[in-house]
């Protein structure tokens, strides 16, 4: 990959590396039949042509590194024919764009661009939509002093990318994996026979990762919190118990809280002002609208 591409992916906290691997397997999806047929016929030897990807809608931009791999990828696979379109961002992820804003020039030989075209856009209109969506939970919760926060519940194979737009959209991540910290949760607590037994059987397994616990009563939170729990989990728990939550917890220095399970847009602020830390939004990723996005020839 080109190495300015390799910087400008890793300034974003993106690993190359598996966005090579994501946009490579993109491309596949589209030239495992063959090459780009009615580009070829259509478009033939014309030397360069020049685009604009514009907003089709107001929004928060994010995957412009991501864009600017695939014409690279494209160009080093030599699937369009060899031909090597290039990019120039307009616009930097994480802005706010409106309808009309033109966020990347693509530039190269016309099936090269066109072959580009849809994977191109298949990751920017997800991942900006990822961004806008976070960028709503965000401001609706500002001033609050509580952070809107993604789950696991990730498209396969795209969760550091739309980890990465939640970023973009002013959210913060969750755990990344199974590995990199620990969320005991209700099965989780039926297996271990108990809250306490299960908070002492993973601090006894791996006590130097982080942990949270998932409480879905007010008894269980109390009982997290006698077991030493420093982060709980509140699921789908009524806006009246978060707060009794929330209360419970400030008796214990330190401990934060997650409202999880049910949350909605138009209710966020609300559960955000009973004082818990975090909210779990889960809809970030898993059923995200696309931001409308199209690349216009000049």
């Amino acid at each position: 990959m080109n190495p300015d591409i390799v910087k400008a992916l890793e300034a974003a906290g993106l690993d190359p590396a598996d966005t090579d691997r994501v946009v490579r397997a993109a491309l596949e999806e589209d030239f495992r039949y063959g090459p780009d047929v009615t580009s070829s016929a259509t478009v033939g030897a014309v030397a360069t042509v020049t685009g604009d990807v514009v907003a089709r809608d107001n929004g928060v931009l994010a995957g412009v590194p991501v864009a600017l791999a695939v014409l690279d990828i494209l160009a080093e696979t030599g699937l369009a024919g060899g031909g090597r379109a290039s990019g120039t961002a307009l616009r930097a992820d994480g802005s706010r764009i409106a309808r009309g804003d033109a966020v990347l020039r693509v530039s190269g030989p016309a099936a090269a661009v066109l072959s580009a075209e849809r994977t191109l856009l298949n990751f920017l209109t997800h991942l900006s939509g990822v961004a806008t969506a976070t960028r709503a939970w965000a401001d609706a919760v500002a001033g609050t002093g509580a952070v809107v926060r993604d789950t696991r519940k990730t498209l396969p194979g795209l969760r550091a990318l739309q980890k990465y737009a939640v970023r973009c959209g002013g959210g913060e991540n969750h755990r990344l994996g199974l590995g990199d910290a620990a969320l005991i949760k209700d099965n989780h607590i039926a297996a271990a026979g108990g809250v306490t037994k299960a908070i002492e059987a993973v601090r006894g397994a791996a006590p130097d990762i982080p942990l949270e616990v998932e409480c879905d009563t007010l008894d269980q939170v109390r009982e997290a919190l006698d077991a030493g729990a420093g982060f709980i989990l509140l699921d789908n728990m009524s806006v009246p118990d978060t707060r009794s939550a929330v209360a419970e917890a400030r008796r214990h220095a330190g401990v934060r809280l997650e409202a999880s399970g049910g949350l909605s847009l138009a209710g966020a602020r609300e559960v955000a002002a009973t004082g818990v830390d975090y909210l779990a939004v889960g809809a970030l990723t898993h059923s995200v609208r696309v931001l409308d996005l199209g690349l216009d020839f000049a």
